[in-house]
């Protein structure tokens, strides 16, 4: 063969190559906070901490900022995440606790003929992995393995400590498990899941893959590593300066996936979404969900709307911004748009794609109206106007567009608008069926108790 001969079939090879890369169905990555203060990001303008590894989705990507969950706290919210269906409309109206009286425990955890994102994506040629924490069931009927994950490395319960486990051990202190290793003793757990997510994509580089990284930082209990304790030596709280250690330890492990990414030639093919579970809980451990109002476990701002970053770079504008309403309900939808899977209405998932609405080729609203209902309360919201319904009072409304940390209720100045919306909440609320199971009833007067706090809605200064 010829010089050019050679050049030629080089040529060819290196763009069926290219052609071949391209055409791969991308890969996904979905890290997942635990509690995490909207307040307490360095993009979001804390003045406490640095977050330049989790920013750093935004700024090669797209920053929504008006982005919610389903439910203000674990479990319901993750069971609408993995869904794309708010939870509610099969019964997840509560957080996994102890089975109450009358209740049969064997439904207590993510119902199983709900079809999960792992199972979309498994059935469509992924490889499909959980690091961390599952949160939606401890029965065998709800493992993630039987869930559709091919891969689980964490624990099945809604916290852990971050230092020690028991093969024994209950709650926090429960051991480790995972179905391709046997889990190695704790370092520092975030530390550990880091190191297991950076080893499932080196493991799956050459096929398409969808990683779940499921931190449970900074969810209680609140630990830190020495090194990071020091970094906020001036913070005078301690409960504070631990949290924010915690989460720069998370922002560092956000770091080291990003980098694997690059340093295995992912990057550009791989779609990363960076979010929280639901707003700091500011009472438990120090949180601040500034300028927005409430905490978890209520559904004010600061229980619902969330950090909320993407980043794609063969498809997403770097700097990009998204200012309406969206919810962590849309990622299932937008996964299987990205990876080419057809969904019928049979399928009932009621996100949207967001990359049309990213990239200005869909020029609507993506949801005129958003709702929720958690235990005893319930919340709609339409164009700017937010109502929220509580068994003790009348309803409140707020307009967003004047009043971000709903401060002032307006429900009495536009009582066509209230009546309005409480109309359209309760004839949706009527149509959802009965939960499937409960938490205690003790957390009912809690939960009212956190409406009628005083909230921080500034960052600090310093």
């Amino acid at each position: 063969m010829t010089k050019s001969g050679f050049f030629l079939f080089f040529l060819i090879l290196a763009l069926g190559k290219s052609v071949q890369g391209q055409n791969k169905a991308p890969n996904i990555i979905l890290i997942l906070a635990d509690d995490l203060g909207y307040a307490d990001l360095s993009i979001h303008g804390s003045n406490q901490i640095k977050t330049p590894h989790i920013d750093a989705i935004a700024k090669e990507g797209v920053q929504f900022t008006q982005a919610y969950v389903s439910a203000p706290v674990c479990s319901p919210s993750r069971a609408g995440l993995l869904t794309g269906k708010n939870q509610v409309s099969f019964g997840y109206d509560n957080n996994l606790a102890e089975n109450q009286p009358g209740f049969d425990p064997s439904f207590a955890g993510l119902p199983v003929d709900q079809k999960t994102m792992a199972d979309w994506l498994k059935e469509a040629g992924y490889v499909t992995g959980l690091i961390g924490k599952w949160h939606l069931g401890s029965q065998d009927q709800f493992h993630p393995i039987k869930r559709g994950f091919d891969e689980f490395w964490g624990y099945l319960g809604g916290g852990h400590d971050y230092f020690n486990s028991k093969t024994d051990g209950k709650g926090y202190m429960g051991p480790l498990e995972s179905n391709y290793k046997e889990p190695q003793k704790i370092s520092y757990l975030t530390d550990d899941k880091g190191d297991e997510c950076i080893d499932f994509i080196k493991r799956h580089k050459d096929q398409p893959f969808f990683l779940y990284a499921s931190f449970n930082a900074p969810h209680a209990p609140m630990q830190a590593l020495e090194e990071d304790l020091s970094l906020f030596s001036h913070i005078a709280d301690s409960n504070r300066r631990t949290y924010l250690a915690m989460v720069h330890r998370l922002d560092q492990n956000v770091g080291r996936i990003l980098s694997t990414l690059k340093e295995e030639g992912l990057e550009q093919n791989t779609l990363v979404v960076f979010l929280s579970d639901n707003g700091g809980p500011v009472d438990q451990n120090a949180s601040i969900n500034a300028p927005l109002n409430g905490q978890k476990g209520i559904l004010y701002e600061g229980g619902l709307r969330v950090p909320f970053l993407m980043k794609w770079p063969a498809r997403i504008p770097a700097s990009s911004k998204f200012d309406f309403a969206i919810s962590s309900l849309d990622l299932l939808p937008t996964f299987l748009g990205i990876s080419g899977i057809q969904v019928t209405d049979r399928d009932e998932l009621i996100g949207k794609n967001l990359i049309p609405y990213i990239l200005g080729n869909d020029n609507t609203i993506p949801h005129p109206s958003l709702k929720w209902r958690f235990t005893i309360s319930a919340g709609i919201l339409e164009d700017q106007f937010k109502l929220i319904r509580l068994p003790d009072r009348l309803p409140m409304l707020f307009d967003l567009s004047k009043d971000i940390s709903e401060q002032i209720d307006i429900s009495l100045h536009y009582p066509e608008i209230t009546k309005r919306l409480l109309r359209n909440l309760g004839d949706w609320d009527l149509a959802l069926p009965h939960p499937v199971f409960l938490e205690g009833a003790e957390w009912k007067v809690r939960q009212r108790d956190l409406y009628d706090k005083i909230y921080q809605v500034n960052q600090p200064n310093n």
